[in-house]
């Protein structure tokens, strides 16, 4: 909520802002006069200390535009100095990815700065740092010529990261992913049954290694639903797109994804604890 200033506590703040902002854009008086039109004794006397008065809404508009900060910061409206559009361009950002998530060295940045904190996470397949050998072999292959050995590396290090990190992970995936890959079907048609047998296999044995560091929550997408994301703690949301990421830093934002994927968990098929013995019985479905 903003403070309700009165006259000369309001005009006192403008002073004192228009002060800081002057010092910190190497103006002189002169300058930001000749910069907003108007005489160098309209400035000084925009600084002095014993004026109550207020200039008025276009002065306080060329006056902030000419310093680089917002309206609302120079009248005590916000905390935040920075113009509407710097503050977007802080706070959501877009940027491009190829087909291999895994060795995107801007996502694995991004989970460094969250060290420490939960990650939460729905992948768009299964989770890269939990595949095989075989299985990323067979996935990036067709596309990536000679980067699957390049995804395989970095899904390795993802994971060890995750071992040795203080960070929870949080992962979320609709039960008609996991029953695809097990029965060959739609995005995993043509995957053998041996390598998909061995990949849940891999994934039981991480997932006893590392519970309840790692938790997997499994929903149903007739019922709830979710695009790729990941939640990097209170620091920032990823959206996943195909070929670009589209990142929020702010707090309202990042809140609502967050938010998202508590809804994802309550609306879990089973608690994290019940993982293995689906995966068990998803496996003992894989035909030769």
């Amino acid at each position: 909520m903003v403070e309700i200033l009165d006259k000369r506590h309001r005009a006192a703040l403008f002073r004192e802002r228009l002060t800081a902002a002057l010092m910190s854009s190497g103006l002189s008086r002169a300058g930001l006069a000749r910069a907003i039109a108007v005489d160098r004794s309209t400035v000084t006397q925009l600084l002095m200390a014993d004026d109550a008065r207020m200039p008025g809404g276009q002065v306080v508009a060329a006056t902030a535009q000419a310093l680089g900060v917002s309206s609302d910061w120079l009248l005590g409206l916000t905390d935040r100095p920075e113009l509407a559009g710097d503050i977007l361009a802080t706070s959501l950002s877009v940027t491009e990815t190829g087909r291999a998530s895994a060795i995107d060295d801007q996502i694995f940045a991004w989970h460094e700065e969250a060290a420490g904190f939960k990650i939460r996470h729905v992948p768009a397949t299964l989770p890269d740092m939990l595949k095989t050998h075989g299985v990323m072999r067979w996935e990036y292959a067709p596309t990536m010529n000679r980067r699957p050995d390049q995804a395989i590396g970095a899904a390795e290090a993802r994971l060890d990261w995750m071992r040795s990190s203080r960070s929870d992970y949080e992962i979320a995936l609709p039960i008609h992913e996991l029953e695809c890959f097990a029965l060959g079907q739609g995005y995993y048609t043509g995957l053998s049954a041996e390598l998909r047998r061995e990949q849940i296999d891999w994934i039981i044995d991480v997932y006893d290694q590392l519970y309840p560091t790692l938790r997997l929550f499994i929903f149903d997408a007739h019922r709830v639903f979710s695009a790729p994301i990941t939640v990097f703690g209170p620091k920032m949301a990823v959206i996943y797109m195909g070929r670009h990421y589209v990142a929020f830093r702010d707090r309202d934002r990042v809140q609502g994804v967050s938010q998202h994927f508590d809804w994802l968990i309550r609306e879990s098929l089973a608690s994290a604890r019940q993982i293995p013995k689906i995966l068990s019985a998803l496996r003992n479905r894989i035909d030769d």
